[in-house]
This record gives structure tokens, C-alpha cells and sequence, in this order.
């Protein structure tokens, strides 16, 4: 009979391995730490395309004056809503630290330069000593379009007299809203002229009352106010109205009358002019430097802030203005709405 011989791991008398004992105050070795892989092109794409949109929105502010209206007017539109351009900044903050881009978080920095230094200056409260009431101090003047569509015309002129303005420069007036202000407004203000939609009424004496023809129905009036520190040409007017639609910016009719009323202050012999009005733009659009070279923004001289005034409850464009010539601005702005989809612009001016 064969027999073999155990293995000597099966054996039962065979000694058990001892285990490694770990000292007690033996420290683990440190993990080394995983490296941090480099951004690939791809993920490194967003970071520089919010980067190039900076920039691109630090160049087009900048050189708001020049874009040209070739292509649908978007410069004239563009230039209307130029205070709001500065919403890319934030916008373009947020999306830089949601993207952790240091790239675009720098870039960013370009437009706000740019936004601050166009805007920086409007923002601070320019009126000068004499307040902002029609104290006696020079001449105040009052524009508001008032609106063929107000259901109380009543309410609107009571507001208006309450302001306690020289002269009032009203436009959209309609057959049936003229006689309210005529009613309304006659106690303050002893004289007063209307033709067609626009009309002035004043403190002072009105004389050499004309029309200025800017569109095809009277849209614009010019009459001398025989101030106590001398006479003042005071022109109302209502340029034609834009619209945004799929062909663009619609300005042309608006242009056209802003040409027009360019030629007619040029044309004007009287050393103080103020001309009041609703512009159907603003004071940034280029296509109404023929009148807006010739002349200076109240607001941008003595007024706080951007001033807007259209839509009424809530306003995001300055398309109501006081513009003058020879008279130096002492404080403007912008007073509550009346029941017009316009608000009313007021400025003090001094001789």
C-alpha cells in the first residue's frame, strides 16, 4: 500500500505567521495630491467669447456717436436705449463667475470704464443754488405731451398749473382736450395761443405767434415771451412718431421734421431761444444733432439723473426735453404723471 507525506502548510502542529504590528504612533503616509488637469480649448471657449462680448459692448458704447443708420436705423436705436447698455456688465459678470473665467471677469472691467464715463456725471444731482421751484429766480419752463387719449385732461392741466411754471409748452392737444386746458389753465396763465395739436401758455405776453412747419399739419409753433428781464423765442414741438417693427427703427418722418425745425432755429434772429417739446428721441441720437448741436439739454446741464419720461409708469427713455440757447440752465427735472403716457419735463433758466 503507498502513503505519501502531508504538505507542511497542512500540517496541524504548523506555527501560525505573526502580523506586522503597526507602532502606535506611526503616521499614515500622505496621499499625494491629485493634479489639477489644464482647461481644455473647448472649455476654455466660453470664457473667451464673454471676453469678446466686453469688448465688443466697451467698443459700441464708445463709439455710439458714429454707428450708422444703413442697416434698419439701428444706430438711432441703439442710441435711444444707450443708458441700458450698462445691463451687460452685470450680465456679463454673473455668466464670468458661473464660467470661473478670470479672462472675462477682467474684460468685463472695459464696458463699466466706458458706462461710467459716459454716464458717471449724470447720475449726480447738477442743479444749481437756486433749487428746483419756480421761485421768481429767471424763467421756469414746463413741456408735457399731454395725450389726445387722456380721459381726464382736467386732472392733468390742475396738476400742470400746480407746477407753478412761466411757460407751458403742450402738445397732442385735441379738439375736444383744448377748451379743458383753455378752462383749466386760463387763472395761472392770462395768455396762451393753440395751433393745431401744440400750444403755449404763459405768464407773459405772447406776441409774433407763428407756425413752424415741420410735417404736413401743424405740428410746431414759435412765439416771442415778453420775460421781465427781456424777451425769450419759445418754440413747441411734436416730432413725428417712431415705431419698432420688422423693418427696423422707423424714423425717417421724424428725421425729416427734425431737419425742418433745425432750419427754423437756425433762421431764429432772437438771441434766447428754448425750445420745448416731445422729440420721439433722444438727446444721444444722432440723427437729431441738426437740432441738438444748435442747442443744450437742460438735463444734461442742471438735472439729476437720467430724467426719463416715457412710458409713464414706468420710464425708460428722456424723448420729452427742455433745449436752449443763449440761457444758462439752473436746475431740471422730471415731475410725476399727470394721466398722460408722457411725464412732464420742467427747467429753471437763467437770463
Amino acid at each position: 500500500m503507498l502513503t505519501t507525506e502531508e504538505e507542511p502548510s497542512t500540517r496541524a502542529d504548523a506555527p501560525t505567521p505573526t502580523p506586522a504590528l503597526t507602532p502606535p504612533h506611526a503616521t499614515p503616509a500622505p496621499t499625494p495630491p491629485k493634479a489639477t488637469p489644464a482647461p481644455t480649448p473647448t472649455q476654455r471657449a466660453p470664457g473667451r467669447l464673454l471676453a469678446l462680448a466686453a469688448l465688443l459692448s466697451a467698443a459700441l458704447m464708445a463709439l455710439h456717436a458714429h454707428l450708422p443708420n444703413t442697416a434698419l436705423n439701428l444706430g438711432s436705436l441703439f442710441q435711444t436705449l444707450l443708458p441700458w447698455t450698462g445691463l451687460a456688465v452685470p450680465a456679463i459678470l454673473v455668466l464670468a463667475a458661473v464660467r470661473r473665467s478670470k479672462l472675462a471677469a477682467i474684460a468685463v472691467l472695459a464696458p463699466a470704464l466706458v458706462w461710467a464715463t459716459l454716464f458717471g456725471p449724470t447720475l449726480t444731482d447738477k442743479a444749481k443754488a437756486e433749487g428746483t421751484g419756480a421761485t421768481g429766480h429767471g424763467l421756469t419752463v414746463l413741456s408735457h405731451n399731454v395725450d389726445e387719449a387722456n380721459p381726464d385732461p382736467a386732472r392733468t392741466a390742475r396738476a400742470l398749473a400746480g407746477a407753478k411754471a412761466d411757460v407751458l409748452a403742450l402738445v397732442e392737444l385735441s379738439e375736444e382736450s383744448t377748451p379743458v386746458y383753455e378752462r383749466e389753465l386760463a387763472t395761472a396763465y392770462p395768455h396762451h395761443t393753440v395751433l393745431g395739436g401744440v400750444g403755449l401758455w404763459s405768464r407773459h405776453r405772447l406776441t409774433a405767434v407763428a407756425e413752424v412747419e415741420i410735417m404736413p399739419w401743424t405740428r410746431a409753433m414759435r412765439a416771442t415771451a415778453a420775460t421781465p428781464e427781456g424777451p425769450v423765442a419759445v418754440y413747441a414741438a411734436h416730432l413725428a412718431s417712431v415705431r419698432v417693427s420688422g423693418a427696423g427703427f422707423t424714423t425717417a418722418r421724424r428725421n425729416e421734421a427734425a431737419r425742418a425745425l433745425a432750419s427754423a432755429v437756425r433762421a431764429e434772429p432772437a438771441p434766447r431761444v428754448v425750445v420745448l417739446g416731445d422729440f420721439n428721441g433722444t438727446y444721444q441720437d444722432s440723427a437729431l444733432a441738426p437740432v441738438t448741436s444748435q442747442l443744450r439739454s437742460a438735463q444734461r446741464e442742471a438735472g439729476d439723473g437720467f430724467g426719463f419720461t416715457y412710458p409713464a409708469g414706468f420710464p425708460v427713455v428722456r424723448i420729452d426735453d427742455v433745449l436752449v440757447k443763449g440761457m444758462d440752465p439752473r436746475a431740471s427735472w422730471t415731475l410725476p404723471a399727470t394721466g398722460s403716457d408722457h411725464r412732464p419735463v420742467a427747467a429753471t433758466l437763467r437770463f
